[in-house]
């Protein structure tokens, strides 16, 4: 059985019941009923910035656990895990020219801010087609094509995938590309930390990215803010020997010891059975998917634990939404086009039927599909330069023209549609009218 070491010591610790002249102000004293288990570095606990005792063991057993070369946990979500991997990738350039990323546009803001905080560039994939802000399918041959029409080589390839629709990208043909140029493949793998434990694994770190982020708490049972970087086997060896480095420097000094706690019984949870439990959830989720096709659904290609519903010519995905919200069924997201929902091992078979019975059948043709206008003004300025210049907030409809300051996003999910230092055009605009977002931050003139 695998060992959990963080959280056998917290709850040594709790047992001895001792008198807490230390941090937090709780003292262990029961008010939402978790504080007996909530503490601070005290001997034995281990550091999770400079970790070589309990924490270190933990983290060795989720590296074994998704075959990783390392593996260190975040409890800031796969948000601190985004700006350790750019920095990772833009320390290691050393030509003296300016950094950047080829990046997939559905980039997360905190892929945005990261750029800004290491001020590094980016220079964007765009999909042949696509329908939504959230979902940017790339191919290994548009990568090829951007790395040979580069100038001089990006710091790295950045995707994300799965995409918030639940889009997979080909990750392990695009590594072999990264890999044949020497540049290494950062991937965004917030939605997909289960991927490795399916029969046919497709986890980043099998198909040979040399960085990853899971947010362990979106498809597993961890607390919110749980998330893993993981550095590939194959991987530069620098990358793992200061992934410790990166994550302190985004991260605060006092992490959450609930959620390292959680990560720790997951690593059990994983262990135990819990491929089996996937099997299972995967073959429940798509003999969900099939029973909504045949009610006259028609669905989004998504990733075996997302269930994403197109919208209907007289019901959009919002619309559907607020269906749902009558039965007491809660989605992840939803917009004019979508409804967005979240299966894990810990979703039953009722809860699929009570999904089955609120929506009912459909008789109405799907939505017209609404392409996704070409973004990406004029880069005026770069990200650090936006981000850190003298802003003010607009009405949108006063934008047009002017500099983007800060990464303007809905969320979820968090994909900015005017990215920092480009000029705002039509084709934001339009989209910011679609998404319901009325202001925007840009640089002073």
């Amino acid at each position: 059985m695998m060992d959990t070491p963080i959280y056998d010591f917290i709850e040594a610790y709790r047992g001895s019941a001792p008198v807490r002249l230390h941090m937090p102000g709780h003292k262990g004293r029961l008010f939402l009923g978790c504080e007996d288990r909530d503490i601070t570095e005290v001997p034995g606990a281990d550091a999770l910035y400079e970790a070589d005792g309990i924490i270190a063991r933990s983290e060795e057993n989720a590296a074994a656990l998704f075959g990783a070369g390392r593996t260190v946990f975040s409890t800031e979500g796969s948000s601190q895990c985004i700006r350790a991997m750019v920095y990772l990738a833009v320390s290691r350039e050393k030509s003296g020219r300016q950094p950047y990323l080829l990046a997939a546009r559905n980039a997360h803001k905190a892929f945005l801010y990261a750029l800004a905080l290491c001020d590094a560039d980016v220079r964007w994939l765009y999909p042949a087609a696509s329908g939504s802000l959230c979902s940017c399918p790339v191919t290994a041959e548009e990568v090829e094509a951007a790395l040979n029409a580069a100038e001089y080589p990006p710091a790295a390839v950045y995707l994300t995938s799965p995409d918030y629709l639940g889009w997979e990208n080909p990750i392990g043909d695009i590594a072999r590309v990264c890999h044949k140029y020497g540049v290494p493949l950062l991937v965004d793998n917030a939605h997909g930390a289960y991927l490795h434990f399916l029969p046919e694994k497709r986890h980043p770190m099998d198909l040979g990215a040399d960085l990853c982020c899971d947010s362990a708490h979106k498809t597993l049972p961890v607390l919110t803010g749980g998330a893993y970087l993981h550095v590939g086997k194959d991987a530069p060896r620098d990358l793992a020997d200061r992934a410790k480095q990166a994550m302190a420097l985004f991260g605060s000094t006092s992490p959450s010891y609930l959620i390292l706690a959680s990560l720790d019984l997951c690593n059990r949870y994983l262990d135990q059975g819990y491929a089996a439990r996937l099997r299972d959830t995967a073959a429940l989720a798509a003999d969900t998917k099939a029973r909504l096709v045949e009610n006259g659904w028609s669905l989004f290609p998504a990733e075996p634990l997302k269930i994403t519903i197109l919208a209907t010519r007289r019901r959009s995905g919002e619309d559907l939404a607020a269906l749902l919200r009558k039965s007491s069924i809660q989605c992840e997201y939803a917009d004019r086009e979508h409804l967005v929902l979240m299966v894990s091992t810990e979703t039953t078979q009722a809860d699929l039927d009570a999904l089955m019975d609120a929506l009912g059948k459909n008789t109405d043709a799907p939505a017209e599909g609404l392409p996704l206008p070409r973004l990406g003004g004029e880069a005026v300025l770069t990200p650090r330069e936006a981000v850190f210049a003298p802003q003010k907030r607009l009405p949108v409809e006063e934008a047009l023209g002017r500099i983007c300051a800060a990464p303007t996003v809905g969320c979820p999910p968090a994909i900015p549609i005017a990215v920092s230092g480009e000029r705002i055009g039509e084709a934001e605009i339009s989209l910011f009218r679609r998404y319901g977002i009325d202001t925007v931050a840009v640089v002073e003139e």
